[in-house]
């Protein structure tokens, strides 16, 4: 069950471009976000579609991937870990931020499309 502390499964769309860096170590970054959607009849019994953002990250191989497969629109799924950090901006204000740190990554989406299966 150790596995299990911290893991996040995500089956959403892409919303922008993946922003790819590559870092004078070497290693390849990409960042991106995707929507996760959720749907609910209210109290009226109208459908409710409530949507989720998710700051994502990939590193190494799976930044390759991102970079070459990766676009916005596309439907992903993807396992990782979540992460916090912090940063203070030009005029000194404290920023937080939570990530999903990819580990897999699957391209999801109907063959032909430019996506893989």
């Amino acid at each position: 069950m150790s596995t299990l502390r911290n893991k996040v499964q995500l089956i959403g769309n892409v919303g922008n471009e993946p922003e790819i860096t590559n870092l004078e170590s070497g290693k390849k970054v990409a960042k991106f976000s995707i929507a996760t959607n959720e749907s609910y009849k209210d109290s009226k019994g109208e459908k409710v579609t409530n949507t989720q953002w998710h700051n994502i990250v990939a590193w190494g191989k799976i930044a390759e991937i991102v970079e070459k497969y990766v676009g916005k629109g596309k439907e992903v799924a993807l396992e990782g870990k979540l992460t916090s950090r912090s940063y203070e901006t030009k005029e000194g204000e404290k920023r937080y931020v939570t990530e999903v740190v990819v580990d897999e990554i699957l391209l999801l989406g109907i063959k032909g499309d430019g996506a893989t299966e």
